[in-house]
């Protein structure tokens, strides 16, 4: 019964959200004034593509992305959600759309569900395990605002994410099922101490993000051989995790993408931004020959440096006494990928494949850790 409660309340919110999208709108209003997806992301990550099954052991999320919404935001011409959400930010950050001036600026609207899971390293015990990591999950969907603008004195192209998520940590977060399935499902052993997990509560979440970059592209991909680079910064607030975060990105390849980058799961982490050129704003959802999109590949490598104030599956329960390691205030983190895009019966698609390092995160732990992380990206 916990299962298929947690389940159908977050699937329903999602679900309810995307469905009212078209809804309770001015019926004046142009279809590129209103939010209508354009397609979605899978993306799975497990430490058993690195040959280990502990710490952060698996993430998983679903993605719907949105057309881009161009110049100046029309609140009629929103669906009830994305008004709620709208005034939201207006409130939390009232400038976040004060300047949309250029005819470049445009946006867009993610929406993510996924579920997380951590384990410490002996599966074998039924017993708390004082000086590793606890037992924790968290089953999430959230909302982001992704706004693009370019400003030509600078010439810098600039992205900022303003994202809220909502959900459970505990048993109902069905880490234990889902981990149970998938191991039962490849006969891998199963771990005995998730009775151990941190208890039920809610969970909250406030992402800030911004990366921003020169901007050398007059369309959906530089055309031909090039490098580049992306830099980032970002601010997260609440009981999921309280921290910031600086990073950069580098990239080379043939036909890089007009996009923000490839990043492990992460709140405003999506890396279909808006672009301007994906479907040339025309209002048909055609494409120009100027904007259309190019089959490419490129490698990337990130670096980021994040001070942490607060993690749940360190610092345990926010509201109740639980399990806890000495959490580690400062960790680095770096990833090393491939991602190619192209077109499959008339959609595009990108794969991103990574290999993330991450330094250690609380004193007991021993070693480094280290994960395999996959993106799939498809246009409807």
């Amino acid at each position: 019964m916990q299962l298929m409660a947690a389940m159908s309340m977050l699937l329903w919110s999602m679900l309810a959200v995307a469905a009212d999208e078209n809804m309770d709108i001015d019926l004046a209003c142009a279809p590129e004034e209103t939010i209508q997806f354009r397609g979605g992301t899978i993306r799975l990550e497990n430490d058993k593509f690195t040959d280990t099954d502990q710490d952060y052991t698996n993430g998983v999320s679903i993605t719907m992305v949105s057309l881009d919404i161009p110049g100046q935001l029309r609140p009629e011409c929103l669906s009830k959600p994305s008004r709620l959400y709208m005034r939201f930010i207006q409130m939390m950050n009232p400038g976040f759309w004060n300047d949309m001036n250029y005819s470049a600026d445009s946006q867009n609207v993610v929406f993510r569900f996924g579920q997380s899971m951590y384990t410490p390293e002996d599966f074998t015990r039924t017993d708390l395990i004082v000086d590793d990591r606890p037992y924790a999950g968290l089953l999430y969907t959230g909302m982001a605002w992704n706004r693009r603008k370019f400003n030509p004195e600078s010439n810098l192209d600039m992205l900022d994410t303003r994202e809220i998520t909502i959900g459970v940590i505990g048993p109902l977060s069905l880490a234990e099922q889902a981990q149970n399935l998938v191991h039962d499902a490849f006969d891998d052993e199963r771990f005995l101490g998730w009775d151990n997990q941190l208890e039920n509560e809610p969970a909250l979440q406030l992402a800030l993000d911004r990366k921003y970059k020169s901007s050398n592209q007059d369309g959906a991909v530089t055309p031909g051989f090039s490098v580049d680079s992306i830099r980032s910064m970002g601010l997260r607030l609440g009981n999921i995790e309280t921290s910031a975060t600086v990073g950069i990105e580098g990239r080379i390849g043939w036909n890089l993408p007009n996009d923000f980058g490839s990043y492990p799961i992460r709140p405003g982490a999506e890396n279909r931004p808006p672009s301007a050129f994906a479907h040339g704003n025309n209002g048909d959802n055609s494409i120009s020959d100027l904007s259309r999109p190019a089959p490419g590949m490129h490698l990337f490598v990130t670096l980021e440096a994040k001070a942490v104030g607060y993690d749940f599956s360190l610092d345990g329960n926010l509201f109740q006494d639980s399990h806890s390691v000495s959490r580690r205030p400062w960790i680095a983190q770096a990833a090393v990928g491939i991602s190619g895009q192209g077109f499959i019966a008339g959609h595009g698609f990108r794969l991103a494949v990574m290999h993330v390092y991450r330094t250690r995160e609380y004193d007991e732990q021993l070693n480094n850790h280290s994960y395999g992380s996959i993106a799939l990206s498809i246009e409807f």
